[in-house]
């Protein structure tokens, strides 16, 4: 006698699931491919929302398969739709879509890793990008093998611009999340790191990674002569003065479990040292990791510095950007992505992690919209001493192209165990 939540017996099981998707083996067959892909697009780095030479790679990697390609209008951005060959609908009536999503674009650092592929134009794949874009040839390669027996579809998202440009936020804007047709019922993305154990996964529920947002400081003073700083009001000593109280600020008045990080990244004041200047800049860096601390940051730093400056007889003028929103994990997403790595490659590689990070991603604009999850995976040098590694973004980042292979198999299997998850909703 049949439960009343029991599966059609027409619906594959988890086993034969796993059996309908690629393999080890396959993915071990392209990774030769994958690795010359990822070493030409490491040595022709580009950076911002225009990557014509990416772009042109990407789809050379990809033609003759059987997909629809979107090329993007205010970014060169590609959208890539596989339609699996066993579509049904799902429990709302629509065939379901999975998102897979990689970033394409560089910095602009100058490489000294010693790679025989090293760039040379003066820009750098220093966070891992070149891998990203690789790893999702590798996804849709695999999963076009296997197309026969997806009941969904898969949305590739081949982005630029997302070292600082939202990248992400501008594919939003031109349809990726419906590309297939009905907006996709899941988003995955997976970044890289230099200095994480080699095959290692991990994310987490919730908080992932950090809001950014930025606050331009102006402090109006009165130029004088140094020696005389009585006769003016020196925008430099208040400046100064601005630095340590926003660090007492936010320790005080914000909760050590819902963080937030305030750094002044830049300070620029000042033409000679006999001059007390008219100005001082600060460009401020917050970073937040829920609605509630981005929401009060922004409410109640520019109060804090107008008062501080006021204080001293001056005045500020403050422009309070919000840059890119936390990057949130949904929980039911994370632990579908953590159990998958875990069921590929095992308990002993699978991370989760316990705190958020305090980097931020425009991925977020992503996960805002659609429920998904993000997490990193370990691409160290295994040669390299671990006191060695140097984090992304750094000129002598060194990421191996040796765990290419898992990657495009962890992100396809994402994909396709979650359509069939949905298959069966």
């Amino acid at each position: 006698m049949s439960t009343p939540d029991a599966a059609p017996s027409s619906l594959p099981s988890s086993a034969e699931v796993r059996a309908s998707l690629p393999t080890s083996a396959e993915a071990a067959a392209v990774a030769g491919d994958l690795a010359a892909l990822r070493r030409v697009l490491h040595a022709n780095p580009e950076v911002g929302l225009e990557l014509p030479a990416t772009q042109q790679l990407v789809k050379d990697a990809i033609a003759g398969l059987d997909v629809e390609i979107t090329e993007g209008t205010a970014l060169s951005s590609l959208v890539v739709v596989l339609r699996g060959g066993s579509r049904r609908e799902d429990s709302t009536g629509v065939v379901p879509a999975v998102l897979l999503r990689g970033d394409m674009d560089a910095l602009p650092v100058t490489e000294a890793t010693g790679f025989d592929f090293a760039a040379t134009n003066g820009n750098m794949h220093a966070c891992g990008h070149d891998l990203h874009t690789a790893g999702l040839v590798g996804a849709l390669r695999l999963l076009h093998d296997r197309r026969a027996e997806l009941p969904g579809d898969v949305v590739f998202m081949f982005q630029p611009g997302e070292e600082g440009y939202d990248g992400a936020g501008k594919m939003l804007d031109e349809g990726v999340l419906d590309a297939a047709g009905p907006r996709v019922k899941a988003a995955y993305g997976v970044h890289v790191s230099a200095d994480q154990d080699l095959g290692v996964g991990s994310s987490r529920r919730g908080s992932y990674m950090a809001a950014f947002a930025k606050m331009t400081i102006t402090v109006h003073g009165k130029g004088t002569h140094a020696s005389r700083p009585a006769t003016g009001r020196d925008p430099i000593q208040v400046g100064a003065m601005l630095v340590g109280q926003l660090q007492e600020y936010v320790t005080r008045r914000f909760d050590i479990f819902d963080p937030i990080v305030v750094t002044v990244g830049q300070f620029t004041a000042g033409t000679a040292p006999n001059v007390i200047p008219d100005l001082a800049t600060l460009v401020v860096g917050v970073r937040t990791f829920s609605e509630t601390a981005t929401t009060r940051a922004e409410a109640e730093l520019p109060q804090l510095v107008s008062g501080l400056v006021a204080a001293h007889g001056l005045e500020a003028e403050v422009d309070y950007e919000r840059i890119l929103p936390p990057t949130i994990n949904d929980d039911a997403e994370a632990d579908f992505f953590l159990e998958t790595f875990a069921d590929l490659f095992g308990d002993e590689r699978t991370v989760v992690r316990r705190d958020p990070l305090p980097g931020s991603e425009d991925f977020s604009r992503v996960l805002a919209e659609v429920p998904g999850a993000y997490g990193h995976f370990g691409v160290a040098l295994p040669t390299l001493p671990v006191e060695e590694r140097e984090a992304n973004h750094s000129p002598r980042a060194r990421h191996s192209d040796a765990g290419l292979p898992d990657h495009a198999l962890f992100l396809a299997h994402l994909a396709g165990r979650r359509l069939h998850q949905l298959a069966r909703e």
